[in-house]
């Protein structure tokens, strides 16, 4: 599967401090205006899985800061960061005790601190998780809570129960991890709590005005030691109907981000969001917000990124869409048209830290995520990569119970053990005890054939994914029609083709297993993820789960 391009091979030897010196530098590149966001590539690290700087087994900063030239060198524009504060760990992180310190298993403040200087000295922003629509269980507000402080039980979500003595939850919502959404509080049987996720999660509630403070001071916290933004857990969450009302359902589960819900997506969220824009706005470099919103339409999720909100939002409708070029036309187009109403860019995203990793979700293997990636890359705006997609890491399934930490896999029947699977941590080289994660093991087992995917492993491999990724962003970068550059004008295609033209630039996608012949005219081709594509009495005939880039004439 050699990939092609018309420019040289990235060789792995590249030298980040070549790239701008600041990330305010680094972030005019392309569009040469403001708004880096718009159409910047993204990384999302996940600490306990990337690289471990102390050998314990587990991912922490200093592992992140060491490896940070990886992200320079692969052409990422910004690297976020999943939850790193101090946590019991009851749901990997996103429980947190203490919104202002950080957890030990991940370092200190001063690391934090070293690690953001690091990555703007590499042309890198910094993009961390904030996690507002629940708390841990040992936050100082819900201890309190739950030795009876009536004002700490304001900013949460008690209900008496039903039934004769309130031995029945207070409504029938259940959680996102399986079973009723409630827990009794210990010692008075008759009062409940809410939790959409684990018990260990208390959800706040945002009606209460010293919520809404805190928060702010927290944004605040970060901004001042130099985030350049937040991804916002949850965003969807935080406002609940009126009264709690019962679902009426038994199916709650299959009705996230596709219909409305009483605790999800209430238009009640959009105030908060407006008050975080006027933080983010006091600060100098473009400080951003990014929505996880699970909205059950485009429209609705465009609603978290209008210009006085959040500037970027998780295209979540694109994620799920299959490996099939008319519901990707349609997901496509249904994003680029409700967020260009309100004048944001569009967000794409192939894998994350919560759902099965996409070369092995889309079926097909290598060949087919590869082509994936290079579609992904090409559409307008910004994109977002998982840690290990830029390798072709597939979902580890064959994990053992013991070796599980995903809560949902304890709960429910243990569902699917759901999350495991993608957070595997990274290989860096060909062998060792964790292939270079670490000098130790490493807290979830690596498959044995995992050092032949490795950065070592690929790199300078011309066939490699790693390389691949390389040349693409490389290409994203240098060309001005990609990014927020030039509008998409879809071409006409045989069918299980996707075909568009940015400006000079040509996108073909072939999404069936077989050849297609292209009608239209191609140009110098720049880049394929697999075999290039042949021409045939002057037609180009593009391989089966095949993407490739032209230079349009």
């Amino acid at each position: 599967m050699t990939q092609h391009s018309s420019a040289p091979q990235a060789d792995g030897a590249v030298d980040p401090h070549v790239r701008a010196a600041t990330p305010d530098a680094a972030s005019s590149a392309r569009s040469g205006a403001s708004g880096w966001w718009r159409d910047a590539v993204i990384y999302q690290v996940y600490p306990r899985s990337f690289a471990d700087g102390d050998g314990d087994g587990m991912g922490d900063l200093p592992g992140v800061r060491e490896r940070l030239p990886h992200l320079a060198a692969l052409g990422a524009d910004a690297v976020w960061l999943s939850p790193f504060y101090a946590s019991p760990q009851a749901d990997a992180g996103y429980d947190v005790a203490d919104y202002r310190a950080i957890d030990p298993m991940f370092g200190t403040l001063h690391d934090a601190d070293a690690l953001i200087r690091d990555a703007h000295a590499l042309g890198l922003r910094v993009i961390i998780d904030i996690v507002p629509n629940h708390s841990s269980d040992r936050h100082e507000w819900f201890v309190r809570a739950l030795a009876g402080d009536p004002a700490a039980r304001e900013r949460y979500h008690f209900r008496a129960g039903r039934g004769e003595r309130g031995e029945l939850p207070p409504n029938d919502w259940e959680s996102v991890f399986g079973g009723p959404a409630w827990s009794r509080v210990p010692d008075e049987p008759g009062l409940w709590y809410l939790h959409l996720f684990a018990p260990e999660q208390p959800d706040f509630n945002w009606e209460h005005p010293a919520v809404r403070d805190e928060f702010r001071s927290v944004l605040r916290f970060w901004l001042d030691l130099g985030v350049d933004g937040f991804r916002v857990d949850v965003a969807h969450g935080l406002v609940k109907a009126a009264g709690l009302p019962d679902m009426g359902s038994g199916e709650q589960l299959r009705l996230l981000g596709t219909a409305e819900l009483p605790f999800f997506d209430q238009d009640g969220v959009h105030e908060i969001y407006r008050s975080w824009r006027q933080v983010l706005d006091e600060y100098p470099g473009e400080r951003i917000g990014v929505a996880e919103a699970w909205a059950p339409s485009a429209e609705r999720t465009a609603l978290y990124v209008r210009a006085d909100e959040l500037h970027q939002a998780f295209n979540f409708h694109y994620l799920g869409t299959d490996w099939d070029a008319p519901a990707l036309r349609a997901v496509i187009d249904a994003s680029l048209t409700s967020l260009g109403a309100v004048g944001a860019p569009a967000t794409w995203v192939l894998s994350n830290h919560d759902v099965v990793r996409h070369r092995t979700r889309l079926g097909g293997g290598v060949s087919r995520a590869r082509a994936a990636s290079l579609l992904m890359l090409a559409l307008p705006g910004s994109a977002y990569l998982y840690q290990g997609e830029e390798l072709g890491l597939p979902e580890v399934a064959e994990l053992p119970d013991e070796a599980r930490q995903d809560p949902s896999f304890f709960r429910d029947n243990g569902q699917d053990g759901l999350r495991d699977g993608c957070r595997v941590p990274l290989p860096w080289e060909n062998d060792g005890p964790s292939f270079g994660f670490g000098a130790g093991g490493s807290w979830l087992p690596q498959p044995p054939e995992w050092g032949a995917l490795s950065v070592a492993a690929q790199t300078g491999d011309p066939d490699s994914t790693l390389e691949l990724y390389r040349t693409a962003l490389r290409l994203r970068r240098e060309r001005p029609e990609l990014g927020d550059g030039e509008p998409l004008e879809w071409l006409t295609a045989p069918e299980g083709v996707l075909a568009f033209r940015r400006g000079g630039f040509v996108c073909a996608a072939n999404t069936g297993t077989g050849p297609a012949v292209l009608d239209f005219r191609t140009g110098a081709l720049l880049l394929a993820s697999g075999p290039p594509p042949a021409t045939e009495s002057g037609r180009t005939v593009l391989p089966g789960d095949t993407t490739a880039w032209w230079a349009g004439r």
